[in-house]
């Protein structure tokens, strides 16, 4: 019985990661800039292509289907030669380490925890490191087959409670659950629930935050998070837009 849902999970794997990024012309001055501009514990959006990536989206109201924990120099390469510097949890192979050039042809953005010390950030980067190569169970069938139908008359209030949906565990699953634990781990917030309290005798109110369970959070959380920054690396690069080359003035100057 285990065999036969193993080999009906792998099926539905296949299906659900169709689309996935293939090496392909990328722009390599983008790509120097987005490494300079990354730092250990900043983490990656991307927006996927996958046929998982459409109902992610869907689900998360969101343009990012991805999110994948930028680990700095792992001192591993890709069979390209690539450095392995990104950690991500990929359905169908697990927790790995990629090359920044996997998603350098798609729109990606960059969100970085601000404040957070190099020890925090170490403590987070640590934290994927440790469980790179953990699976996920392809016998939870659940878990799987919710993205096949993304289920368009699924109120709002619903769609952040089906990701967590399934018998397996969420962390194995999904990407932006394993980042977030990460983050736990170094007591950092993403997007907690706030409860507001009143002490006794005083008019000011106190924020108490509630960790949101790691299975709760989607990769557009940490977009919207307001303790992550996001970090564009053209303007990191010192950007200048009197030194713009605008077509419209080379051919006035040709004139």
């Amino acid at each position: 019985m285990n065999r036969g849902l193993e080999l009906l999970g792998r099926s539905l794997v296949r299906f659900i990661t169709r689309g996935k990024p293939q090496a392909g012309p990328v722009d390599a001055k983008a790509l120097a800039r987005m490494r300079t501009a990354l730092r250990p514990g900043d983490v990656l959006l991307v927006e996927g292509s996958m046929k998982v990536s459409a109902a992610i989206k869907y689900l998360t109201q969101s343009t990012w289907s991805h999110a994948a924990l930028y680990v700095g120099d792992t001192g591993k390469f890709s069979p390209e030669g690539e450095p392995l510097e990104l950690a991500e949890v990929e359905m169908d192979v697990g927790c790995v380490l990629s090359p920044l050039a996997k998603y350098g042809a798609f729109g990606t953005r960059i969100c970085r925890p601000q404040a957070l010390d190099r020890e925090g950030r170490q403590i987070a980067v640590d934290y994927v490191l440790d469980r790179l190569g953990m699976q996920y169970d392809l016998k939870n069938i659940l878990d799987l087959a919710r993205w096949l139908f993304p289920l368009p008359w699924a109120p709002a209030n619903w769609r952040r409670r089906m990701i967590a949906l399934g018998s397996g565990d969420p962390t194995r699953a999904i990407c932006s659950t394993l980042i977030a634990q990460a983050f736990e781990a170094a007591r950092y917030p993403v997007l907690p629930t706030i409860e507001y309290a009143q002490a006794m005798g005083e008019e000011d109110y106190r924020e108490i935050l509630h960790i949101r369970h790691h299975s709760l959070y989607m990769p557009r959380d940490f977009d919207i998070s307001p303790y992550f920054a996001v970090v564009k690396p053209t303007l990191e690069a010192g950007f200048d837009y009197k030194a713009l080359n605008w077509a419209q003035e080379r051919l006035l100057a040709a004139q």
